[in-house]
């Protein structure tokens, strides 16, 4: 499953910190993140809960860029 989420981030490095940190997170098979459009692309493993994967991903993105922001 895919889904786009709207974020916000002040610098394009911040937003490949962001998507690295997604990359990490369990449950997530890939994820891309624009910085132009401010969106962030996520695919989910098979079987994951994204609401449950998305808080674990907003974590892990607060602790490499603790003012960026994902609207879930």
């Amino acid at each position: 499953m895919k889904k786009t989420y709207k974020i916000e981030v002040d610098c394009a490095n911040c937003a490949a910190k962001m998507e690295q940190a997604t990359k990490a997170t369990p449950g997530v098979k890939d994820a891309v993140v624009n910085f132009m459009t401010l969106k962030m692309n996520v695919e989910f493993e098979e079987g994951a809960d994204p609401k449950t994967v998305m808080k674990q991903v907003l974590k892990n993105c607060k602790k490499v860029e603790d003012d960026c922001e994902i609207f879930l």
